[in-house]
């Protein structure tokens, strides 16, 4: 019985050291704030770790891990009345290692980018987050948001054209990436 337990105590350890960069993004670009997004993450590692056995043998457990996080984020944010605060500093969060393709990554003023995202209701905000920097299909989304896919479409839609609606913005990522 031991060896089960040691061998599903290696499988998350390993998941985890492979997933937490990918899954602090998400999390920062969710929260807003480095320190909610350690919380989160964290909060988020232990209910999935309590319930390894049926994470670990899921067709995608970084899907299942994703919509575990989502769900918190939205408990959080309900219980904080729709207070919504602008990312502070993200000099602390651990990096990807760049796409040179990532438009985003290659974007001189990330600070304005994370305060627009802010700026974006949570749903419209998790909409864009899923589908343009996690590269999700919409059907993925739409599952890690416990949504359908028109709504998907819809709030991703709505935030994407609220962001190019900002002054400045837009002409920061076009100069910033290919003209």
């Amino acid at each position: 019985m031991g060896d089960g337990k040691q061998t599903r105590n290696e499988e998350f350890q390993s998941f985890v050291v492979g997933r937490w960069p990918r899954l602090m993004r998400t999390a920062f670009l969710l929260t807003g704030e480095q320190h909610a997004a350690e919380d989160l993450v964290q909060s988020t590692l232990e209910q999935v770790y309590v319930a390894w056995r049926r994470v670990g043998g899921a067709d995608d457990p970084e899907a299942y891990v994703r919509r575990v996080m989502i769900n918190a984020h939205a408990r959080r944010h309900r219980r904080r009345l729709r207070e919504f605060l602008a990312p502070k500093d993200d000099s602390g969060l651990v990096r990807e290692v760049a796409d040179t393709g990532d438009r985003i990554a290659q974007a001189d003023d990330r600070s304005a980018l994370l305060q627009a995202l802010a700026q974006l209701p949570a749903r419209q905000r998790e909409a864009v987050v899923l589908r343009y920097w996690e590269d999700l299909t919409e059907t993925q989304a739409a599952e890690a948001m416990g949504c359908s896919v028109g709504t998907v479409k819809s709030n991703a839609a709505k935030g994407i054209a609220k962001l190019r609606a900002i002054p400045g913005l837009a002409d920061m990522v076009t100069h910033g990436g290919r003209k």
